[in-house]
């Protein structure tokens, strides 16, 4: 496990009236990620963004790109967000399709892989794909909507996953969704979280500099 926690802040949050000064804003900040939440009104019931939004993304940061795909069909759109400029693409074991293929695809496209987590989904469903993932993504809210409350009950499952990804020597990133702030950030880290995904503790402060420099003084 990396000795620095990463900080990814998620879009979500950020004021899209402004969207590439707040990315700039986050990286200048110190930010290790961009988080991006894709979401298709069908897997959760809300939409965000697409892929043109992740290009103009791109375009304003040398940050790595985290995608995380909440939609029905997450095979459909790889290439859109490869070309698009993702890093990384993060999907759900909880969709329709074979999501042991979508990992080997997102892969064949120049993308690193990553498999999220609802609360409701054991840790278990990723024993036979391990080998495949660069990041796991443990969802402490239910996907959808930004604000929400953590749910404590997660804890035991970032330290599953943790063990997991030890006994394989795996260096998957484990990341960590949802209401994470000052006082959750250092929970997830001590469960075994290397990278805390956070929207509202960071661009719902006044000073996204400020933010982020609190939130990785506490972990």
């Amino acid at each position: 496990m990396d000795t620095q926690v990463r900080i990814a802040p998620s879009i979500l949050s950020a004021n899209f009236a402004v969207l590439g000064e707040e990315v700039r804003r986050a990286e200048s900040a110190g930010a290790d990620v961009i988080h991006i939440d894709v979401m298709d009104g069908h897997f959760v019931p809300n939409i965000t963004v697409g892929p043109l939004v992740v290009a103009a993304v791109r375009k304003m940061t040398s940050l790595p790109l985290d995608v995380h795909l909440m939609v029905e069909r997450p095979e459909n759109f790889v290439e859109d967000f490869a070309r698009a400029g993702a890093d990384i693409l993060t999907i759900h074991p909880e969709t329709p399709g074979h999501w042991h293929r979508t990992l080997q695809q997102i892969h064949g496209a120049g993308m690193r892989a990553g498999v999220a987590l609802n609360p409701g989904t054991s840790e278990s469903v990723l024993e036979y794909v391990l080998s495949l993932l660069d990041l796991v993504l443990v969802m402490t809210v239910n996907p959808g909507f930004g604000g929400q409350l953590f749910i404590v009950e997660m804890l035991p499952k970032i330290a599953a996953v943790r063990r997991m990804l030890a006994a394989v020597g795996s260096v998957a990133w484990l990341s960590v969704d949802g209401g994470i702030n000052m006082t959750t950030a250092p929970l997830v880290v001590r469960a075994g979280a290397d990278t805390l995904v956070a929207g509202t503790a960071i661009f719902g402060a006044p000073d996204v500099t400020v933010a982020v420099t609190a939130l990785r003084s506490v972990v």
